[in-house]
């Protein structure tokens, strides 16, 4: 037995403790990601995950804008915290914006009315899959991500500001950047033996 993708599988964290640095030129970043979606397994083939990598200043304005919704809504005296995480974000090299492009999944929908109810699950599926994809690929090359949640706060402003086709769906935010400590802390782990059943004759 291989255990090659089993310790990539390993390596790959959630991470909060990140740099602006990266292990890798831009032009490989790009790279790396172009290759971990295209690869990725879809729906029919649907091939309906979209991602936008954000770098510098717009890194930076994805994060402003989630720091300005966000007090929208957050009372003053309870937003040192989610200020905290925020910095610890918008301090990461770069943020990468996974979405699904929802024209596709409503012509699948048309085109196989059976499966009409299951087109939205499978493409959140599918973006998982990438997700997954390229945050492994990012701690095989020496760099940490995390995956946050701000959407549907943000979406408007991602839209307008980043000029996003309004069919593209925000599923998730990916930072990244090397990682201020080399080891992520303990993981616990619950028995495995209640997650797997085998029913193997």
């Amino acid at each position: 037995m291989k255990h090659e993708f089993l310790d990539l599988m390993k390596l790959r964290r959630t991470r909060y403790d990140l740099t602006n640095k990266s292990t890798l030129p831009k032009e490989e970043i790009v790279k790396l990601v172009q290759e971990c979606v295209k690869h990725a397994p879809s729906p029919f083939n649907s091939q309906s995950t979209r991602v936008l990598l954000l770098c510098g200043k717009r890194h930076q304005q994805f994060w402003d804008i989630a720091r300005h919704e966000l007090q929208q809504i957050v009372p003053t005296e309870k937003f040192a915290s989610t200020e905290e995480k925020l910095s610890a974000f918008s301090a990461a090299h770069g943020t990468l914006l996974f979405f699904e492009d929802w024209s596709v999944v409503e012509s699948l929908q048309a085109q196989f009315p059976t499966y009409k109810d299951h087109f939205p699950q499978w493409a959140y599926q599918a973006n998982a899959m990438a997700e997954f994809a390229v945050w492994t690929a990012l701690a095989e090359n020496g760099m940490g991500a995390s995956l946050q949640h701000y959407n549907p706060l943000v979406d408007l402003e991602v839209h307008r500001q980043f000029h996003v086709p309004l069919d593209w769906k925000l599923i998730a935010q990916m930072p990244f950047g090397v990682t201020l400590h080399k080891e992520p802390p303990a993981k616990e782990f619950m028995p495995i033996e209640e997650r797997v059943h085998v029913a193997c004759p």
